[in-house]
């Protein structure tokens, strides 16, 4: 049996969180889902309009997260060009499908199912192809998708693409200053300056978790990283105040606060989330410009208590070159994508090649250049 749910709230939680391994990725949770659709910030007149997919058959039960687009914002794989294409072309791009946690650049599987196999696997996506012949989209995107994903993906005739961000990884260190080893003693000391002109600025960070984060908390939250959107990104709000609230009350269990006070007063503070020993970095805003405030409270603050607390790995999402002069690697992203006219789609093919060379030039330098000297001793 084939069913399209128009709403995460059609699917039995239970089954969901089964089926998406939701105790890995709290980006795949029924309840971050439900909470993006209960306070529109998905739906409404967002321009992510959800279809559930599930399949129980022979082959086993699973299902997709698929998402009808009208517009490629909150994605982090960037097709803006290959829209530009179809329009210049005389068509049009829009609608599409996306299968993928809306405003959520973190890697993991989007075929969601306990029996992972190819039979499965082709019953799914079969089904979201049927449908999109039927929905007349231009295009089907799996974004973020696991490397196994886009292989075989590609093997069905979709165009692979790797993307990059960077992650820090725990490699067993008991103290920030074990991390620390692994610099070039001018690259420690910059890191240690750093944090020193936060403290002699008399901040001081601290976590707010579990039942200890209050409605407040999050109001205030909604505040500073709707000033960050208005401040860099022109407005482009996708979350909205009801959404904080929302996610506090469903997944309290997932969400730590960090926090930047001077003289008992917050002024700045970033929105994450943990899972499985993984700390996801999300949202940040500031009252006060204080200087490296951002790269203590977004990088290092988070790097120190993953250490403390033996967490393997700290992503902080897409973007921030600044990131890998801090001890964050580069990490290869996935997706998969499939365009019914064959001369964008063959256009597409092209480019995708060209910019996966570069991007291999690219990740050797920074290899090449950055980390292994970090490595070496003085």
């Amino acid at each position: 049996m084939n069913t399209k749910m128009p709403s995460i709230q059609d699917f039995p939680i239970e089954d969901w969180q089964r089926l998406a391994d939701a105790e890995r990725s709290p980006f795949m949770d029924h309840r971050f889902l439900r909470a993006l659709e209960e306070s529109l910030c998905v739906g409404g007149e967002s321009g992510w309009y959800p279809f559930y997919i599930s399949v129980d058959g022979p082959n086993g039960r699973g299902a997709l997260p698929a998402f009808l687009k009208t517009h490629s914002y909150g994605e982090y794989i960037f097709d803006w060009s290959w829209a530009d294409a179809a329009y210049r072309m005389g068509g049009s791009y829009y609608p599409k499908i996306v299968v993928a946690s809306p405003f959520s650049p973190v890697g993991g599987r989007r075929f969601l199912s306990e029996n992972q196999t190819p039979e499965l696997w082709d019953d799914l996506a079969a089904t979201l192809e049927r449908l999109a012949v039927k929905m007349k989209v231009s295009s089907i995107h799996y974004l973020f998708c696991s490397e196994a994903e886009k292989r075989w993906l590609g093997q069905r005739g979709y165009i692979p693409r790797d993307t990059f961000q960077f992650q820090w990884l725990n490699e067993g260190y008991e103290t920030f200053d074990d991390f620390l080893a692994r610099f070039r003693s001018k690259r420690r000391h910059q890191i240690k300056r750093e944090r020193r002109r936060v403290a002699e600025a008399g901040v001081e960070l601290c976590t707010v978790e579990g039942d200890s984060i209050t409605e407040d908390h999050m109001a205030h939250m909604f505040r500073l990283y709707k000033k960050t959107v208005d401040q860099y990104y022109g407005g482009q709000l996708y979350l909205n105040a009801d959404f904080f609230q929302r996610i506090l009350h469903a997944m309290r269990d997932r969400i730590c606060l960090i926090q930047a006070k001077r003289g008992g007063t917050v002024i700045a503070q970033t929105f994450n989330l943990v899972s499985d020993g993984v700390f996801y970095g999300r949202y940040w805003g500031c009252e006060e410009d204080v200087e490296d405030l951002h790269f203590e409270t977004c990088c290092y603050f988070p790097v120190q208590i993953a250490i403390e607390r033996g967490w393997k790995r700290v992503e902080l999402g897409a973007g921030g070159r600044h990131k890998w002069g801090r001890g964050f690697l580069p990490k290869i992203t996935h997706s998969a994508h499939l365009i019914y006219d064959e001369v964008l789609n063959r256009a597409v093919a092209q480019a995708v090649a060209h910019e996966s060379a570069s991007l291999r030039s690219e990740l050797a330098e920074i290899e090449n250049n950055v980390f292994k000297p970090c490595k070496e001793s003085e």
